[in-house]
C-alpha cells in the first residue's frame, strides 16, 4: 500500500504537537485542512489513528508507528531543503577550473586552499590547460572557469575575460644568488649562468625568449626545460641557474625565502591574467562565489605587489 508522504508528515506534526490545532499553528496550515488529512489517512489505512472520545488526542500504537515514518519524511525534506538553499547560495556544489600550470601552482592553489577552509562543502576539480584547450573545454561544457594569461585580442567573441592581474615577468634566481648582491647586472653576467626554460608549448617559454632578446640577450645556455613549477623551484633554489617567472609567483614564494627577483626590467608581456567564462553560460552559484573570491584576492595581491615593486624591487 502506498501512502501520501505529506499525510504522514502531518500525522507526525499532530502527534508531536499534541493536537490538530497545535499542529496547524506549528506548520502554518489551517486546522480544518489538517482534520481532513487525518480523516483521509484513516480511510486509507482503514482503521482509527486516535483513541475515540479522548481529549487531548491519544494516538494508537499503530498511529505512533506511522508518525515515526512521518518524522523521517519530514527530516528528509528538511535536509533536502537545506541542500537546495546551500546550493543556491553558493555554499555547496562543485567548480571545474583550469589554468596554466605555473599560475595555478604558484598563486591560485594557495587561494583555493583558503577558499575551501571557508567553504568546505564546495568541491573544486582543478586541471592544467593552456588557452586553446581552455577555449574548447568551456565550449564543450566540461569547464566552468579558466584562469589564463591572454592578450585582449585573443579572447574569443563568445567568451568574457575579466582581468585580475597585470602581466609582469622577472628574472628569478635562488635567494642569496651572487647576482642579487650586484648593484649593476650586465648582460654578460646573465649569459654566464645556465637557464631553466618553461615547457616549450607554454606562453611563459615565449616570454623568456622575447624578454631576454628585448634586453639584448640572444645567446644563453639552457640547462633544463619543461617540468613542473616545483621542479623549477627546486632546481633554482639548489643551483645558480636563472629563469623567467611571473612576478606574482616569485612574490608568493617570498615567505619561504627560496627565490629572488633580479632588478632588471625585461619588458612586460602583452598577456594579462584573468578569468575566462562562456558569455551566455549561466554560472552555477558555487562557481560565482569562487570567481568573486579569486577576483577579490587578486585585487588585494595586485596592490601589495605594486607597492613592493616600486619600493623594493626597482630600488635595489
Amino acid at each position: 500500500m502506498k501512502l501520501d508522504p505529506r499525510h504522514l508528515e502531518i500525522l507526525a506534526a499532530v502527534v508531536d504537537n499534541g493536537g490538530v490545532t497545535e499542529a496547524a499553528r506549528a506548520i502554518g496550515k489551517s486546522q480544518p485542512s489538517l482534520s481532513r488529512t487525518i480523516i483521509l489517512l484513516e480511510n486509507r489505512v482503514d482503521r482509527p489513528l486516535f483513541v475515540s472520545n479522548k481529549r487531548p488526542l491519544v494516538p494508537t500504537e499503530f498511529c505512533l508507528q506511522l508518525a515515526a515514518e512521518g518524522r523521517k519524511i519530514l527530516k528528509a525534506n528538511q535536509a533536502a531543503g537545506e541542500i537546495v538553499s546551500s546550493y543556491k547560495a553558493g555554499r555547496s556544489g562543485a567548480v571545474r577550473l583550469a589554468g596554466t600550470p605555473f599560475f595555478m601552482d604558484g598563486v591560485i592553489s594557495g587561494m583555493i586552499a583558503t577558499f575551501q577552509t571557508l567553504h568546505q562543502d564546495i568541491r573544486i576539480d582543478q586541471s592544467y590547460s593552456y588557452p586553446l584547450d581552455v577555449f574548447a573545454d568551456l565550449r564543450n561544457g566540461v569547464l566552468d572557469l579558466g584562469i589564463i594569461p591572454i592578450r585582449a585580442s585573443e579572447v574569443p567573441e563568445d567568451m568574457t575575460f575579466d582581468q585580475i592581474l597585470r602581466g609582469r615577468n622577472v628574472i628569478a634566481c635562488r635567494a642569496g644568488h651572487s647576482l642579487t648582491r650586484k648593484s649593476v647586472v650586465r648582460m654578460n653576467d646573465l649569459t654566464s649562468y645556465p637557464w631553466i626554460a618553461p615547457p616549450v608549448d607554454s606562453p611563459l617559454y615565449h616570454d623568456l625568449r622575447a624578454g631576454l632578446e628585448g634586453i639584448g640577450v640572444k645567446h644563453f645556455k639552457i640547462s633544463f626545460t619543461g617540468g613542473s613549477l616545483s621542479a623549477v623551484i627546486n632546481i633554482l633554489s639548489e643551483s645558480d641557474a636563472l629563469t623567467v617567472l611571473p612576478y606574482s609567483v616569485v612574490f608568493r614564494m617570498r615567505p619561504q625565502n627560496r627565490l629572488a627577483a633580479l632588478s632588471i626590467r625585461i619588458g612586460d608581456p602583452e598577456r594579462h591574467l584573468g578569468i575566462l567564462t562562456l558569455t551566455n553560460n549561466r554560472l552555477e552559484p558555487a562557481a560565482k562565489r569562487l570567481m568573486n573570491y579569486i577576483t577579490t584576492e587578486f585585487k588585494s595581491l595586485s596592490a601589495i605587489i605594486h607597492h613592493h615593486e616600486q619600493n623594493e624591487l626597482w630600488r635595489k
